[in-house]
């Protein structure tokens, strides 16, 4: 829902850190796969009960995935680095509440429910992209990505502030998984929405 407000200076803060990386010969690939492998660490990390250390590798994966993008439109993008990113992207999110679940049994319910409903928000989006893409749309508001990127009530910065929220709060996993549950069933149904008008005509 504002991720197109925030990336503007968030790209500003990490032009610097990226020019520099792709100085020292970093390619962008390499920043998204070590970000991914870092974000997986989060799953043992909940699993053993240390919140604190799963939400630091957190945001590290998510550091990476801002850098990476970055990098690469400083280079030159390709169609491999976007396509390696949002799949391995659906997988780190899907990680998170599975480590929840498998913290805690009690657990189980609410995260399965919220990686199903993280099922609705990516196959919306990505079903919505390859229509697009056949119909050569570009979005406005976010024409920098390697797709086409259709908001919705749950983006990017709302997944990152609830996974700061249940790994600050473990405790609180339970309800807020189902509220942001709920929020993600709004924004595949809003989607859903979109794309039956947007692709009804020629």
């Amino acid at each position: 829902m504002i991720d197109a407000a925030l990336l503007p200076p968030l790209h500003a803060v990490l032009n610097a850190p990226a020019r520099a990386l792709v100085t020292r010969g970093v390619k962008a690939d390499q920043v998204t796969l070590a970000g991914f492998c870092i974000g997986l660490l989060a799953l043992p990390a909940l699993w053993l009960g240390m919140f604190g250390v799963a939400l630091v590798l957190i945001l590290l994966n998510r550091l990476a995935d801002g850098l990476d993008g970055i990098m690469a439109r400083q280079v030159g993008e390709s169609d491999r680095g976007a396509f390696l990113d949002i799949a391995l992207d659906f997988v780190f999110y899907a990680t998170v509440p599975l480590g929840f679940a498998v913290s805690d049994p009690q657990n189980a319910l609410a995260a399965a429910v919220l990686i199903t409903a993280f099922v609705g928000t990516g196959s919306s989006f990505l079903a919505f992209a390859v229509i697009a893409a056949k119909r050569g749309m570009r979005a406005e508001d976010h024409a920098a990505k390697g797709i086409f990127y259709l908001g919705g009530l749950t983006e990017g910065a709302e997944t990152i502030a609830f996974f700061i929220l249940i790994c600050l709060w473990p405790g609180l996993f339970v309800p807020l998984a189902y509220i942001f549950a709920m929020a993600c069933a709004v924004t595949t149904l809003m989607r859903w929405r979109q794309g039956w008008r947007v692709f009804s005509g020629p």
